[in-house]
């Protein structure tokens, strides 16, 4: 822990200075890149969302074998 306390962490400066130079050479692709997070979240709340109701069915019941069919 003490080479974390040497380092230190990024204050408010810091971190706005990254946001803005992410936004100068990411901003044109963040955008489809958020379509694309929205999406992927969407489609994984309708898979969890089937998930539940699967187990709601009933399991389909095993045919019975009849042993006299020789």
């Amino acid at each position: 822990m003490q080479t974390l306390a040497f380092f230190g962490f990024p204050g408010h400066i810091e971190l706005i200075i990254f946001l803005v130079i992410v936004l100068i050479f990411f901003g044109k692709r963040l955008p489809s890149a958020m379509f694309s997070v929205g999406k992927s979240i969407t489609e994984l709340k309708k898979g969890m969302h089937e998930g539940l109701h699967e187990d709601d069915d009933e399991p389909a019941k095993p045919k019975s074998i009849d042993k006299n069919a020789d």
